[in-house]
This record gives structure tokens, sequence and C-alpha cells, in this order.
């Protein structure tokens, strides 16, 4: 019974969301959905990359790299078979690509195919490493992966990038391929291989002393994190209309990292609260850019720049209250929520009782 009521709450809190995505796409103006927009690719990401560094506890830092893949993908099939003579000027479009076109939604998930693909390859070698190891290796690769795309010039048009994407704004479009794709880490984490993941996390000698194989587990994890890095990659790449390798420098994966530790290794709903708090932080402290004027006097702190130290100082507040990230390995639950509801006070007097 609970189950059931837990089930229509959620899909009653989807179709209120997907209500709220089609207000925002239709009833505010195009730096609203921007933001909204790049709020649900950075979670998407930031989930992806959780999987791997929250739940299976394997430092990766190769999120760019797989970003990358997607949105090329994504730059390559979705421009225009007309506009691409305008597009690949210096050198010739490689003409066993140069007549595929693919609508956005198979350009995605083929975009993430082949980031799990490079990410089985780059896995095979790497993720017997452990650790610092793990992090400089993947790092490497990434990198790796961004020159490669450099050099490719009748692939990727090389350091030109690809211009001509058929934008994407549509707030509708990406809060679906959005809640996809958490429903799906949901399920996965709440099944038997997410499970393994955790008891990797936990302790890698106790859960193959379990049977757990733990080349295959944790090979599953950082291919599942790298396809959905490939898909978040296409979306951001559409949302730009534009793709160049220096959008995909191995310093954005640190934006994500930021995300996964503010919102809590470990926790789904963690990784949506980051992706908000980083992302739309950043945005609305833009203010402390701008230079203010207070009766009649300049003040000197407001000047370009000043936004990054604002942000800086709120997040070692929230670091220093949340050492764990706000949600820490904690998930949204119903029951949670309806007490929480019903009485306020009493909840976190109960939460606070049962810490002592």
């Amino acid at each position: 019974m609970a189950n059931k009521k837990n089930l229509i709450l959620t899909i009653l809190l989807l179709i209120g969301c997907f209500a709220l995505a089609w207000y925002v796409n239709f009833e505010t103006d195009s730096y609203i959905r921007r933001v909204v927009n790049l709020c649900m690719v950075y979670a998407i990401i930031g989930l992806s990359m959780n999987l791997t560094n929250g739940f299976t506890g394997q430092f990766s830092l190769g999120q760019a790299g797989f970003m990358a893949i997607g949105a090329y993908v994504v730059g390559i099939f979705t421009v225009p078979v007309a506009l691409r003579p305008a597009v690949f000027y210096a050198a010739p479009m490689n003409p066993l690509i140069a007549d595929i076109y693919m609508p956005l939604w198979l350009a995605l998930i083929v975009g993430g195919l082949l980031a799990a693909l490079v990410a089985f390859l780059i896995g095979t070698p790497v993720l017997r490493l452990r650790g610092d190891y793990l992090a400089v290796a993947t790092l490497g690769f990434s990198e790796i992966i961004r020159i490669v795309i450099t050099n490719a010039q009748t692939i990727t048009n090389g350091a030109l990038g690809i211009k001509d994407i058929p934008p994407l704004n549509d707030v509708r479009y990406i809060f679906v391929f959005t809640a996809v794709i958490f429903i799906f880490i949901t399920a996965l984490i709440n099944s038997s291989y997410g499970r393994a993941f955790k008891a990797i996390r936990e302790d890698e000698i106790a859960a193959e002393a379990m049977g757990i194989d733990l080349f295959k587990h944790k090979c599953l994890a950082f291919m599942i994190s790298a396809f959905f890095a490939g898909i978040g990659g296409g979306l951001y790449g559409a949302l730009l209309g534009t793709v160049d390798p220096k959008n995909f420098l191995f310093t954005l994966t640190y934006n994500f990292l930021l995300i996964i530790v503010l919102g809590g290794m470990g926790s789904i709903t963690g990784s949506m609260i980051g992706a908000v708090l980083v992302t739309a932080g950043l945005e609305f402290l833009r203010v402390f850019d701008e230079p203010l004027d207070l009766f009649g006097m300049a003040i000197p702190l407001f000047r370009p720049g000043f936004r990054m130290v604002i942000f800086s100082v709120l997040l070692m507040v929230l670091v220093l209250f949340w050492r764990h990230g706000i949600m820490g390995t904690r998930e949204f639950t119903w029951d949670k929520f309806i007490a929480f509801c019903k009485n306020p006070f009493g909840f976190f007097g109960r939460k606070g009782a049962r810490k002592a």
C-alpha cells in the first residue's frame, strides 16, 4: 500500500514538474529558460559522475572528455547537410559521414553509446588503479580525447569547432531526458547492481569476498556514467548551438565535482540540488559584478569577478556546516516529506534525538 502511494505521488510530482517546465518554456524570457536548461543538463552530468565517484567509490575525473564525445556527435550529425560545406570550409568533411543526418534524440543516444564504448576501452587498463592514481589517469584520458578531437579536422572540424547546430532551448525536451535519466539511475541504484556498487564503495575486499566481481561492476558503472555524460554533453552542445574543443577543458570536470560534493556524494537528490545551487547561484550572483552606486558613491567592491568571491564564501559556509554535502548519502522520500509537512519542528527534533 505504501509503495502504491509513493508511486502515485511520484507520478503526480513528475506531472507537476512537466507543467512547470511547460510554463517556463512559454511564459519566461530566453535567459531564464537558458538557466533552467543548464541546471538540468548539469544535473544529468553531475549524476553521471556521482554514479562512479559517489556510489561506486572510484575517483574519476573524465567527465569532460565523455561530454565532448556526446557534444561532437550531436554537432556532426544534426547540422543540416546543406550547411556543412560552410561549416567545414577549412577542410572538407569526411565523405563517409558527410551525408549522414540524425534527429537530435538519435544523435544523443549514439553519442552516449560512443562515450560508453570509449569508457570501456579506457576502463580496461585504468580501473585497476585506485584513488588519486585513477583520478590522474582518467583526467589524462579526458585530455587525450580533447586533443584527438582537435586534430581530427575532417570529422570534427578541428580547432574551429562546429557551428550552426540547430539551437535547443526547449525546457520540456530537456526535462523529459532529465526525468528519464534520474528514474533509470534510481532504479539502478535500488537494484542488485546498485547494492554491489555501494558494497565496492564501502569495502572492496569484503565485496570481493562476498562474490562481487570488482572489475565487472567498476567497468559497468564507468560505462553507464560515460553514457549519460555523453547524453548530457550532447544536450549541452545543442543548448549552446556550437561546440569547440575549448568548451571541454579538464577544468570543466571540477564544476561537476563541486556539484556532487556540495549536493552529497552518493545521493541522487543531492546531484539535483547541487546542480541548481552551483549553476543558478553563479548566474544570479552576477549582480555583484555590476558597478553599484549608493547615495551617489561608487561601491569599490562591486566589480567584475566579485561574484566569485561571494560564491566561494558561501561554499565555505556550506562545507563547514555540511561536511558530507547537503544530502550526504540520504535521499528524498515521501514518508520524510509528509512527516516534515505535518510537524516541521517535531521532525527536526526527532532527527536531533536520533543523532544524540
